[in-house]
């Protein structure tokens, strides 16, 4: 499998501090790749299986065969009540005992690109008092929002 320079730049970026074995050259440092201008899909959201789930109900998710207990709307709204409502709606939904929410964006498809709230729900996703309830995330099908909408699967409650 071919290294690409990101990985190689991790990597010793990494191993930074790491002292080599006595008689052996240190590695020679590599250059940092350039900074990504915006964070990918991956980076914004959890989509890949984790800690706490299987191939078999992360890929459940990604094609939405997960039943949806629970959906919100956020057309319409600032990004400051939109933030309020998904941390707001994130909550109740696991504290009724809820595994798979659904999240509509809207696409905001306009000529200075995709919309805030398509852009911001990622980024608060990953915060950490709303991070610590989800499992995983992945877009949703047509059938349920496409581009615009987001599938949330929730930890159990314990």
């Amino acid at each position: 499998m071919p290294r690409r320079p990101h990985d190689i730049g991790l990597w010793h970026e990494a191993m930074r501090e790491v002292t080599p074995l006595r008689g052996r050259p240190a590695p020679a440092p590599a250059n940092p790749p350039p900074p990504e201008t915006e964070p990918t899909k991956e980076a914004a959201a959890p989509q890949t299986p984790g800690i706490g789930i299987d191939r078999a109900n992360a890929e459940r998710l990604r094609r939405g065969r997960w039943p949806i207990d629970a959906r919100l709307d956020l057309h319409g709204k600032t990004q400051e009540e939109a933030h309020r409502a998904l941390a707001a709606f994130v909550g109740r939904s696991r504290d009724a005992g809820h595994r798979c929410v659904l999240v509509i964006t809207g696409r905001g498809l306009g000529p200075s690109g995709p919309g805030v709230l398509k852009s911001a729900v990622p980024r608060w996703l990953a915060e950490i008092e709303l991070r610590r309830h989800i499992l995983m995330t992945a877009p949703a099908q047509p059938k349920d929002g496409g581009a615009g909408a987001l599938y949330l699967l929730l930890r159990r409650q314990r």
